[in-house]
């Protein structure tokens, strides 16, 4: 039970339920309530299939294609540095609703709220590491995949509420969290690289 309580907690963590809230909102932004529905189902679906992948097949393709799992990760950090970037300093409102015109509800879904929001690259390499076929029984493994879907249930249940949480705030109180959590967001990537260039370092 301990271990199981152990690696939820890790997992709510790196996929991040709440921080995915700010990116939600700003991608749904004047949209209806069912179009944001459909989004957050989409973007939930896209990234649980993501995270799927890389607990079944993560391991082999990395090692099949002999790239370290420090590489991917400064890789991953690195794109998920630059969509920080774009949180933190916005687009025009006339860019932002020219886009949204061009882009399809499911091209939102899988860009940014999928990746590299809900499946971002610290989830990826978490789902890997957990799911370790030479540490963990297949049992262990169906137990992680569970506890993935759990998570995703609780924040599509957040997704869900978040036109009552926009009504409250505003959509300037939007923007603020969005920048704030934009910050934040590219704290984390760079914590990231560093972390993996210790490791190459190290190595």
């Amino acid at each position: 039970m301990e271990r199981w309580l152990t690696e939820f907690v890790k997992l709510w963590v790196v996929i991040d339920p709440i921080g995915t809230l700010p990116v939600f909102l700003a991608v749904t932004a004047g949209l209806s309530a069912a179009a944001a529905r459909r989004i957050a189902l989409q973007g939930s679906l896209v990234a649980f299939l993501v995270l799927l992948f890389f607990v079944l097949l993560g391991q082999v393709l990395l090692t099949a294609m002999d790239i370290e799992l420090s590489s991917f990760q400064i890789a991953g950090n690195i794109v998920l540095f630059l969509f920080a970037l774009t949180m933190i300093f916005g687009e025009s409102k006339l860019e932002e609703d020219q886009k949204l015109l061009r882009s399809s509800d499911l091209e939102k879904a899988v860009y940014p709220l999928a990746i590299p929001s809900i499946a971002s690259p610290g989830a990826m390499l978490t789902v890997m590491t957990v799911t370790d076929n030479s540490k963990f029984s297949l049992a262990e493994q169906a137990e992680t995949i569970l506890q993935i879907a759990i998570i995703f249930a609780i924040m599509l249940g957040l997704l869900f509420s978040a036109s009552r949480i926009i009504a409250v705030i505003g959509n300037a109180g939007a923007s603020v969290i969005s920048r704030v959590m934009g910050l934040i967001l590219a704290s984390v990537a760079v914590d990231g690289i560093i972390k993996a260039m210790r490791v190459v370092l190290a190595g």
